[in-house]
């Protein structure tokens, strides 16, 4: 593959300045959503910790991600990478408490994590500068979805595969601007798609065929979202509390209180400004990622990452899992990060004019 071209790169004070509104409108919108958990939740007498927790690890993920990838770029996200596959090693049920096997237990947190280390492996590759560890990096990547089925994740698998195909085409995208609404798009479609499922209104033949891999009982956990989000739009009914108004989850054998789809419990449990708030921390990841100064394919690779991250989330239960939201936060970090190893303003265009190849 030949290079992905240069763009103009903006002095010093107006890179600066980008920056600044970026981290300003991470602070409204992880802030946002923290406060409305905690108004729904005095509405409703609801638990708050759950979302209180995962905003602070999407926050302190990210925070992390930044300073080591000014630091020590490729190094960290190798560290990130090896982290990950060691959590789902080592805790491979990734959450305290009783847990349903899969579809709808862990299977959602391990093809998270799988996605999120396939992304991060990708974007070392790209950072490289060596040709053989670029080649290493890029094997890393590969190895990693030959062995998300032997880990028993089906999804996993169909997640590494599709990050690790948009890596590649990354290499040949000239406007990251283009390649960020794509995302969007994406991520939109999926949501739109799990919220018609939930109503029913989808075709009988292709809902027909989304019940035999979503489950019934999912569906049905999704048919009760949907209903309490109707009846409480304005508020929810409480963080937390899907679980004691959910008639699907009182009759679960091992109820974990979820309805296994973020949106879909957002809407339940915090509204239509809860789904907003929860669409705005999305958005921003992308929004970051498109001011970012690294390397389009990196920025890219990143980017399809997150957004196959949301639509694990959409159809499961992978944002309850804390160490998922730390992973995004960190390799959303990563790859906003501007190293300090060079902060003159001809970096970003020096880096896109390398040679843009995961093999030598």
């Amino acid at each position: 593959m030949g290079s992905t071209g240069t763009t103009s790169v903006a002095g010093p004070g107006e890179d600066g300045d980008r920056r600044n509104v970026s981290d300003a409108a991470g602070v409204v919108a992880l802030g946002g959503c923290a406060t409305w958990s905690l108004i729904t939740a005095t509405a409703h007498d609801g638990r708050p910790e759950g979302v209180l927790l995962a905003v602070l690890a999407v926050a302190a993920g990210y925070a992390a991600g930044r300073i080591c990838g000014a630091l020590l770029p490729v190094a960290a996200l190798c560290a990130g990478v090896l982290a990950g596959l060691v959590l789902m090693l080592v805790v491979p049920r990734l959450a305290a408490g009783p847990q349903i096997d899969a579809p709808l237990g862990h299977a959602g947190g391990t093809a998270a994590l799988l996605t999120l280390c396939t992304g991060a492996a990708c974007c070392a590759a790209w950072e490289a500068r060596s040709p053989t560890l670029r080649f290493a990096l890029g094997a890393l990547a590969a190895g990693i979805v030959v062995a998300a089925p032997v880990l028993g994740s089906v999804s996993g698998f169909v997640g590494c595969t599709a990050v690790l195909l948009c890596s590649l085409a990354a290499g040949r995208m000239r406007r990251r601007a283009l390649g960020m609404a794509g995302l969007a798009l994406g991520a939109v479609a999926v949501g739109l798609l799990t919220w018609a499922v939930a109503a029913g209104s989808l075709p009988g033949g292709l809902t027909a065929a989304l019940r035999g891999e979503l489950t019934p009982h999912r569906l049905r956990l999704w048919h009760d979202a949907l209903r309490l989000s109707r009846d409480n739009a304005a508020l929810g009914v409480g963080p937390g509390r899907f679980g004691e108004v959910s008639p699907t989850a009182s009759r679960t054998l091992f109820p974990d209180g979820k309805p296994h789809s973020a949106l879909l419990q957002q809407a339940a449990e915090q509204g239509v400004v809860g789904v907003l708030l929860l669409a705005a921390v999305f958005g921003w990841l992308l929004y970051t990622l498109w001011r970012s100064p690294r390397p389009t394919p990196v920025v890219l690779t990143a980017g399809a990452a997150l957004t196959l991250l949301a639509a694990i989330a959409s159809v499961g239960n992978a944002l309850s899992f804390t160490a998922v939201s730390v992973g995004a936060g960190l390799l959303a970090g990563l790859a906003t990060a501007r190293p300090l190893t060079d902060d003159s303003p001809g970096h970003e265009t020096r880096a896109r004019e390398r040679d843009d190849r995961l093999t030598p």
